[in-house]
């Protein structure tokens, strides 16, 4: 008896597709030479060859497909509950977790990085949605609390090397009108991430020549009492505001694929209201200047 997926949309799309190329690169053994008796080529019984595949989405512990990810990646989380806690506590509900190294220490002596927890790492599109169809999403966190989902061994915290002479791009939304939005703005975010598709830089590269070095370090998500923000973060930042900067370039490109490829937005449209931004970028280093002589870029 056929059963009814509870796998939300994208997530069974990309089930479906994993289970469609694992058959596509694991065909049956044939005979020896490859026909049957009667010198008729072997049929593939389609249906038995699928019900030996397993993905995480029907065996979370013991799947045996996995599609690669150009990266590996780190989801970390923090909120008030987590505040001074030495035992990990995540919202991961039913997802299995496999032993992380404790918290690294550059900036762990900065206070607050001391109560970020480590979730799980992942290097598959199937461990990717294993993970995301089993975390509370944003809409559901309380105030204070954020996830941050980071390329691993970069920790999310300006300290570190990869994030130090770099910024990010960002957008502050109104709580009450984007409570339905911010899931999906989120997922979107992140498969925008791990899929490599905010650097322009990856795919426009010389394919003879060596693979260039993606700017995109971590995305974020942030919950406050008013409003939710969503970052970019990228591992260098304009020296300068020429506009024929080509690292300047290169990030406007990522921010505007950000508001217009991800969250949706028309490039021109003015988002700034009560509580809300535009897409705008900042140094890190301007950051902390808390507005004075910050020089940000808004696409």
């Amino acid at each position: 008896m056929a059963t009814v997926s509870s796998l939300p949309a994208p997530a069974l799309e990309a089930s479906r597709a994993a289970l469609s190329i694992a058959i596509d690169q694991n065909p049956p053994p044939a005979s020896k030479d490859g026909e049957n008796e009667d010198g008729e080529v072997q049929e593939v019984d389609m249906q038995a060859q699928a019900e030996g595949i397993r993905t995480v989405f029907n065996d979370p512990t013991n799947f045996n497909v996995k599609h690669p990810l150009y990266s590996s990646w780190t989801l970390w989380f923090d909120s008030p509950a987590t505040k001074g806690r030495n035992l990990p506590q995540t919202p991961i509900s039913a997802f299995p977790q496999t032993p992380l190294p404790q918290t690294p220490g550059p900036a762990a002596a900065h206070g607050w990085m001391e109560d970020i927890k480590r979730v799980i790492s992942f290097d598959s599109v199937e461990e990717f949605w294993g993970l995301y169809n089993n975390i509370v999403p944003p809409s559901q966190l309380p105030p204070k609390a954020n996830y941050y989902l980071f390329k691993e061994g970069i920790i999310p915290a300006w300290e570190d090397d990869a994030n130090k002479n770099g910024g990010k791009w960002s957008i502050q939304l109104p709580k009450d009108k984007n409570r339905g939005n911010v899931d999906n703005f989120w997922l979107y975010t992140m498969l925008a991430a791990i899929g490599e598709t905010f650097d322009p830089e990856l795919t426009t590269a010389d394919p003879a020549g060596p693979p260039p070095e993606s700017l995109i370090t971590g995305v974020i998500v942030s919950t406050r009492p008013q409003f939710y923000r969503i970052s970019i973060w990228t591992r260098l930042s304009p020296a300068s505001g020429a506009e024929d900067d080509p690292l300047r370039q290169r990030i406007e490109r990522i921010g505007r694929h950000f508001k217009t490829g991800v969250l949706g937005y028309q490039e021109n449209q003015k988002l700034n209201a009560p509580l809300a931004t535009e897409v705008e970028f900042l140094s890190h280093k301007d950051s902390e200047k808390k507005g004075k002589g910050a020089k940000k870029i808004v696409v």
